[in-house]
């Protein structure tokens, strides 16, 4: 009797294949990580004495806007953290951030909401960051605050980072979040 071993015959390999691509289709099309839905449960309420990821300094926050400028036409790039390889929308966020104060963000776009203090939209200023609901969950997608309702961001596959306005209807209905890196009052960090 033959060894039992199955053989993988041309018929079955190319089902496979196929199946093996789309699964890698479907993770590369998902831009910024997946958040556990706990994460980002009760995102909208904070104790003003919470702990958050702080740029105090107003040179670093200039510098933040800086950097990410320079960044502008770099290629976009799954889950990319230098302009060497590109940036996917946090790792835009990640990179500038470390070269300005040396401190690392997690490349992750929910964990990053969660790590810096809530502001309301009006309250925002340049080197804030604005979050947006792109994937029908809620920061999905991040970018860096400019002023004049203009922010700094890597969008999506095949397209370069690149400054867009809050005021277009793509963005405007998306935005879900506005985050600053600034302590608050009464805050004990």
């Amino acid at each position: 009797m033959p060894n039992s071993v199955p053989i993988l015959t041309p018929r079955i390999f190319p089902q496979w294949t196929f199946l093996v691509l789309l699964a890698l289709v479907c993770i590369f099309v998902n831009s910024c990580s997946v958040a556990p839905t706990d994460m980002t449960a009760g995102d909208d309420e904070y104790s003003p004495y919470a702990k958050y990821f702080v740029i105090d300094s107003p040179a670093h926050r200039k510098e933040i806007i800086m950097r990410a400028l320079d960044m502008i036409g770099k290629d976009y790039r799954w889950g990319g953290s230098n302009p060497r390889e590109g940036f996917d929308c946090s790792g835009l966020v990640v990179y500038v951030v470390d070269q300005v104060t040396q401190r690392r963000l997690p490349h992750h776009a929910a964990t990053i909401a969660k790590m810096t203090r809530p502001i309301k939209r009006k309250e925002l200023t340049p080197g804030d960051l604005v979050f947006f609901n792109t994937m029908k969950r809620r920061h999905s997608h991040v970018g860096i605050y400019l002023g004049d309702n203009r922010f700094v961001h890597s969008p999506t596959p095949g397209q370069k980072v690149r400054i867009d306005s809050l005021k277009t209807a793509y963005y405007s209905e998306r935005l879900d979040g506005a985050r600053t890196f600034v302590r608050g009052p009464g805050s004990l960090n």
